[in-house]
């Protein structure tokens, strides 16, 4: 009788635990099951919040590369028209400089320590070199200013404007689409875009040479002769302040701007020439101009394409 109550009572255990194993492996499978077909309500949010980066980030992606598409035909048109009307391609500093330094960059990283000692100390002889040319370079320079003398104040060496940020001049010396023409022209000097009545002044040390009327295509003019080889010209004025035979000192104001002559909008037009030969007038503003400042203005020279006159 006990062996058969013993029997049952295990019999009665092992089903339970059959059940509650049933149990647990329903609940588990319940749960995956769960986890699999439906997602908690944090699950949810993070799943959909990952979709909608992504569908910003494929618009976002489909944007740049339509920007980028756009900017390389500008560029690419730009190119063409730059080699058109000039036969060259445009010339880029920041892109010959970051690449420079790109190069030097990679090639550092190719060295170890002793090569790139070695390197460091061939760059600075050369440094070494290059300061003890220079200092030569500035002696022989001073010793011909004093030479020169005070005929150095008879050299053009300031804009006949005031360009602090350098953004007035529009118009380059070179080969530019003449405004009236539509056509290629040479202009051989530099434009400022300046409203009418703004101050010019002399860039040098000279005697007014001669004054033009308005009847002239450059229209109201004054020439200064500096006495060694050099004249400047300043063209399209409103007024002159100055007499034909005076005397005048770099910086002296001579005339107003205005918009006389064959003019497409008020401006200055500027012109520099040396024994008789029109010369870039980009090259005589050392006086005022930093090398940053002189990298700069070339860039804005290089940027127009079409003169004012």
């Amino acid at each position: 009788m006990r062996q058969e109550i013993k029997q049952r009572v295990r019999g009665e255990k092992g089903r339970r635990a059959l059940r509650a194993l049933a149990w647990l492996g329903a609940t588990i499978l319940y749960y995956v099951v769960f986890s699999l077909l439906f997602d908690t309500p944090t699950e949810y949010e993070l799943r959909h919040s990952t979709d909608r980066l992504k569908s910003e980030y494929d618009t976002l992606l489909a944007e740049y590369d339509s920007l980028a598409v756009v900017v390389d035909n500008v560029v690419e048109r730009d190119r063409s028209i730059f080699a058109i009307m000039f036969d060259s391609e445009p010339y880029d500093f920041d892109s010959e400089y970051n690449n420079k330094r790109v190069e030097l960059h990679e090639e550092l990283l190719t060295k170890n320590n002793r090569e790139m000692s070695a390197t460091l100390q061939l760059s600075l002889d050369e440094l070494e070199h290059k300061m003890q040319r220079l200092e030569e370079s500035y002696s022989a320079l001073d010793d011909e200013l004093q030479r020169v003398g005070s005929k150095r104040d008879n050299i053009p060496s300031i804009q006949p404007v005031t360009n602090h940020e350098l953004t007035l001049l529009t118009a380059a010396y070179g080969t530019l689409m003449h405004p009236f023409y539509r056509t290629l022209q040479s202009h051989q000097g530099v434009d400022y875009a300046v409203a009418e009545g703004t101050r010019i002044f002399a860039t040098a040390d000279g005697i007014v040479k001669e004054i033009k009327g308005k009847t002239s295509t450059s229209g109201i003019t004054v020439i200064i002769d500096h006495r060694n080889g050099y004249t400047t010209s300043y063209s399209h004025l409103q007024s002159v302040k100055v007499r034909r035979g005076q005397r005048v000192q770099r910086g002296d104001i001579i005339a107003l701007s205005g918009n006389t002559g064959l003019s497409l909008a008020p401006h200055l037009h500027y012109e520099v020439r040396h024994n008789g030969t029109r010369v870039d007038p980009i090259h005589y503003f050392f006086m005022e101009l930093t090398p940053d400042e002189y990298q700069r203005i070339m860039r804005i020279a290089q940027s127009g394409m079409q003169s004012f006159d």
